[in-house]
């Protein structure tokens, strides 16, 4: 899949775990576990605008496009 999630590399930089920001973004951690493997099919908005709201970031720092040609290089 060519959208990479960032989401463990952000939480690292914040030095939160995966507990906290299941607490604090309200999310199961069972769901959120699927976002940061990079398992989900889909994501609200509502919760992309909490996750980075709780970990101070920007959309961009958490979900990444790489096209098939820059994976093959």
């Amino acid at each position: 899949m060519p959208i990479i999630v960032n989401l463990d590399v952000m939480m690292a930089k914040r030095k939160m775990s995966l507990n906290e920001l299941s607490e604090k973004v309200g999310l199961t951690l069972s769901n959120l576990s699927i976002l940061k493997t990079g398992k989900a099919k889909a994501i609200r908005f509502s919760t992309l605008e909490t996750i980075c709201n709780v970990l101070d970031c920007q959309p961009g720092d958490i979900l990444e496009y790489v096209s098939d040609d820059e994976k093959t290089h």
